[in-house]
Formats: structure tokens, sequence, C-alpha cells
């Protein structure tokens, strides 16, 4: 039916050209994955492949390692994973293309139908807590795709990580549908349908080891190195600056060391925090990079700063400052790790926040003293 699978597409990419148009950023317009199509009583649904291409791992590794995943979306709506008919399960899922991705490997072996719900490009997890993935969309997106016509069931299985978004007895009484809680891995799905939608302890437990950790890392060093030429540019100025204007040889001599050290306090809050998060003490994750920060300042400081920049402001300056700055970056992990929950994130915030802002203005007066008594007014 070549006919009804270039009609998919071609509603497939009007709606995503429409979703750019109402102002959201463009969505992923590749369309290999959509091998053909399921005809239902509400028309045809595009039938995806279970089977990852070179593209999309391709892809995987860009949106974990660059700005690619804040564009990393599917269109919400029905797909059809396999030969579903009005017997099969209906998965839930993020319409952030990972995400999905991962769902439909998993599903080689199964027919069923997914529900793509609208997260913004959001994964489970984070669209759950930021109430993207919530009862809400579940219900809305339940009657646009007229699921209780395409199958005969009156049950949805959301997985775990997303319960924290989905009230099940307000989608039972809005849409009309059970909400079965799955297990937390995709991997997992085929034997929970199996054991007749029972899930075991293994299967609801969440883990968090350092190979996870670490695939992490990247999304957390580059929002960092973003705003590191800014920091690089006012270094450079401050030490550079001298009453007759810019020296650019003192600008790199002086300050090259503290370029380096804010290389240090990034990796320190980016990479070394997230790996040893269950061995840094205090379950503050603004504590944890502050401790990881000095440390790894302290043992960089002996190989970074010169004799002659052993100034008793510049040195108050580094261990005030990197410190800050790796917690800071250390406390932006807390919205990709299991460690904590949404009401802990916002008592850190209430607390570190005027922190990091009292530091910042100490450090930067640090500086200026630090000028003041350089050109010989202090």
């Amino acid at each position: 039916m070549p006919e009804l699978k270039l009609k998919v597409e071609l509603d497939w990419k009007k709606e995503a050209v429409s979703c750019c148009e109402c102002g959201g950023p463009a969505l992923h317009p590749a369309l290999e994955w959509v091998i053909g199509t399921v005809m239902t009583p509400v028309g045809p649904v595009p039938r995806i492949s279970s089977t990852l291409s070179k593209t999309d791992y391709w892809e995987h590794f860009k949106c974990r390692t660059t700005a690619y995943r804040d564009d990393y979306r599917v269109v919400p709506g029905l797909y059809a994973a396999g030969n579903p008919d009005n017997n099969s399960d209906v998965l839930v899922s993020a319409n952030y293309k990972y995400s999905f991705d991962m769902l439909r490997r998993e599903l080689k072996d199964l027919n069923a139908w997914i529900l793509v719900l609208d997260t913004k490009g959001i994964n489970v997890w984070c669209a759950a807590g930021k109430g993207t993935f919530g009862t809400a969309e579940l219900a809305k997106r339940i009657s646009v795709a007229q699921l209780n016509k395409v199958v005969d069931h009156r049950r949805v299985i959301v997985p775990q990580l997303g319960a924290p978004g989905v009230s099940a007895f307000r989608v039972k009484r809005s849409a009309g549908f059970d909400v079965l809680y799955g297990p937390v891995h995709a991997k997992d799905i085929p034997a929970y349908i199996k054991a007749g939608y029972e899930a075991t302890r293994e299967m609801r437990r969440v883990k968090f080891p350092l190979s996870d950790r670490l695939v992490l890392t990247p999304m957390e060093i580059n929002p960092a190195m973003k705003k590191f030429p800014l920091y690089a540019g006012f270094i450079l100025v401050v030490f550079g600056l001298a009453p007759s204007g810019i020296l650019f040889r003192d600008a790199f001599a002086g300050g090259l060391p503290f370029l380096l050290l804010g290389l240090v306090s990034v990796l320190a809050g980016a990479l070394l925090t997230p790996a040893l998060l269950p061995f840094v003490p205090f379950r503050s994750f603004a504590i944890k990079g502050w401790i990881t920060g000095l440390l790894a300042i302290s043992l960089s400081t002996r190989f970074i700063l010169f004799p002659g920049q052993y100034n008793t402001l510049l040195l108050i300056f580094t261990y005030l400052f990197f410190p800050m700055a790796s917690s800071y970056i250390a406390l932006q992990f807390t919205g990709s790790t299991t460690f904590t929950g949404m009401s802990g994130v916002k008592k850190e915030l209430r607390i570190a926040i005027p922190a990091y802002l009292l530091f910042s203005v100490v450090s930067f007066i640090l500086l200026t003293m630090f000028k003041l008594t350089q050109w010989g007014i202090l």
C-alpha cells in the first residue's frame, strides 16, 4: 500500500511544519524508520521499524554530545510496531526521539501500539517532573488518536519513570482508560507483558550506575563550555588591563593559569562529580560539586599557578570562585539523575542561588582589589 504510506509521510511532514509555524523548534525530519502503514478504523497509522539504523545511532551520539538533542523529536500521535490489532497493547512514550528509539528497539517480537505524547522533545523522566508527560497530555492524546476505536481493551502502559506526572485515577475518569505502570527499562517490557502485566522487584528498581552517569556528562560539559569564552574574555581583560591600555602579553601570562583553573572547575563539576556521585559525602549536589571542585583546584594550583601568582588576593579568589563554579555546574546534574526529586532540587536552589550570587560579588571585589594594588592605588 505505497499510496497510504506516502499519505502518512505527507501528513507527518505537514504536522511537523505546522509545529514549526507555531513557534516550536524544527522537528526531526527523517522518515526512514517509517516502513509502512497499518489500517485502523480511524485511518492509516505509521508502521515503524524496530531495528535502529546507522543514522539512528549517529544521531544518538550527536544528541549525547551536542545541542542536537534540543530538536530531536518525533510528531506526537499513534504509531504501530509490528502488526498490531484491536487487542494489542498500547505503550506510552515521550516524543524525545532517543526515548522513542529505545522503546521501538525492544519491540522486535511484539505487536503493539505506541502512543507518543507531546513532551516538547524532553525524555520521560524529566518531562514527568516538568508536567509535559502528564495526565492532561495523556488524556488528550488518547482522545485525539481515537484510541477507543483502535483497540477493544481500555488500558495503556506508562513507563514507571513517567508515574510522577500521571494520575491513573484522573486518566480513567477523563479518558476511560486504565493506566498500568510498566517497568523502568524498555528491555523488560516483553517479560512484563508475558507475566500478565506484573513487574518483578528488579524491573521496578531504578539504577544509576557509573556507565549511565558518564554517558550524560557531555550534556553537562557542553553548556558550561559555551559560556567559557565569556569567562575567558573577562579574565584576559582583567589581567591585561593597565593604565595605558590593554597589554596582551600581560593578559596571556597572567590570565592563562586562571583559564586553566576554569577548565578544571568545569571538569570537576560536570565530569568528576557525576562519576563520584555515590562516594562524595552529603546529599546536596551543590555541596558535592563544591567538595569535588575544592579538591580538584587544590591539586591543580600546585602545577598551574606560577610563583609570581601566589598573591594573597588571587589565592583567596581562586579558592572561593572556582569551587563555587564547580558547585554550580554540578547542581545542573540534578535534572539528569534519579538521586533527587523536584522538592529536593527546589530546596537546593533556594539556598544555593543566593550563595552563588554573594560569592560572585566577593570574587569580583577581590579581582578589583588585586588590580588596584597592582596599579599602586591600594
